[in-house]
């Protein structure tokens, strides 16, 4: 039998504008369940929290190099499982060509060094044949983040820009449903009947609205000027080698001018601060500093590649498995009760589905459609997500 290893990160932004509560709770309880339930050596887990400080903080740079070295190290028989409870983001397209019109799903590292859907599918490539890499997300816009991997339950598909923008929010119907039991409510005592009030669990989403991401962004890097349409190029500036790999290719191809049109034009705060389109003198040597850590990337070979939706993925991922916490136009919950625990809704129903169980394997389309049918007899509308290959579908979840 092979190795078990396991990556569990758990972000609750701390004092900042997209404090969550129940992360550091779902890796805790997810780390158990390995040990008791998969017979994980505790040695082989590692955990990054930023609530937790005997933990490694969870930056994207620490969240990378934890991942490839997990997939690194991986033999055909391995077991490696990736969690990841925090806020997930839809960053749209910033190339300024007609073509580039989707979004790149994320997820946010406690530096807001975001780690995007192409990232995961570059990574799950590495995994040797005879190797399954197991990745829960419990994050908003979570399906479909090991892109280009077949979708087996879920309609989550990278839709045009205008479409999601005329999607109604996801949380509407529970909104609704919230203000016609409070109207029911104040109608009856009015008259003078007054129901008996229980003490009321209060959720939040994990996703992150792009303007909130935006001042974060700010915050972190100490630039006021950052907007949409400059996101991509701060992150580069701030994190330079420690930048996502597909964040250095966007700046492989402005400086290789493939996005110098419409509003990748220079001018525009596409064009790095300091980079020039056309250096002269000393000026040629300094661009060549900047922009080192992109040009190290290997080079493009078609402006397609850093479109925010990936269009030049060679080959399916074959050896990986995402369960999703909700479809990529939905968002997760992150939830604290009435008691004062604090838990993300997928995360506390896989609990819940693998306790009933006892022992018993359950499948990875078992634990999905279960956690679909629990979650919304609780009332909530996301719906988890499971990708992966025909034949990863029907095997037990994990190991």
């Amino acid at each position: 039998m092979g190795r078990k290893r396991a990556v569990l990160v758990g972000i609750n932004y701390p004092g900042t504008e997209g404090e969550l509560k129940g992360c550091l709770n779902d890796v805790t309880r997810m780390r158990l369940c390995l040990v008791d339930r998969f017979g994980f050596d505790e040695a082989d887990i590692r955990v990054l929290a930023d609530a937790d400080p005997s933990t490694p903080p969870p930056t994207g740079a620490n969240i990378r190099l934890e991942l490839e070295q997990l997939v690194a190290g991986a033999r055909p028989g391995d077991s490696l499982f990736f969690h990841y409870s925090g806020h997930g983001l839809q960053l749209p397209a910033e190339t300024g060509l007609d073509d580039d019109t989707g979004y790149d799903e994320c997820i946010v590292p406690s530096d807001v060094n975001l780690i995007k859907d192409q990232d995961f599918t570059e990574l799950v490539q590495k995994v040797p044949d005879g190797c399954l890499f197991t990745m829960v997300s419990d994050s908003c816009h979570s399906g479909g983040l090991i892109d280009k991997t077949k979708e087996q339950i879920g309609s989550s598909t990278k839709q045009s820009k205008k479409a999601q923008q005329h999607r109604p929010p996801s949380s509407a119907p529970g909104k609704l449903c919230a203000t016609l039991v409070d109207a029911v409510r104040a109608a009856l005592e009015y008259i003078g009947i007054r129901l008996p009030r229980r003490a009321t669990a209060t959720a939040t989403s994990r996703s992150l609205p792009l303007p909130t991401f935006i001042r974060m962004l700010r915050e972190q890097t100490g630039k006021d000027d950052v907007a949409v349409g400059s996101i991509r190029t701060t992150l580069f500036h701030h994190f330079g080698d420690d930048a996502t790999p597909k964040i250095k290719k966007f700046v492989q191809a402005m400086a290789g001018g493939m996005l110098r049109h419409g509003a990748a034009a220079t001018g525009t705060g596409l064009i790095p601060n300091g980079v020039n389109a056309k250096p002269e003198g000393d000026e040629e040597g300094d661009q060549a500093d900047a922009l080192g850590p992109a040009m190290k990337q290997e080079l493009l070979q078609s402006v397609d590649e850093v479109f925010a939706r990936a269009v030049g993925v060679p080959r399916r991922p074959r050896n990986g498995v995402l369960i999703s916490g909700c479809q990529t136009d939905e968002t997760s919950a992150d939830l604290t009760t009435a008691q004062g625990a604090s838990y993300g809704a997928l995360s506390n129903t896989i609990q819940a589905v693998l306790a009933k169980e006892k022992r018993r394997k359950v499948t990875n389309r078992e634990l999905v459609l279960r956690a679909r049918e629990l979650l919304s007899k609780q009332g909530y509308v996301q719906q988890p997500g499971l990708y992966c290959s025909n034949e990863h579908a029907d095997v037990p979840f994990i190991c």
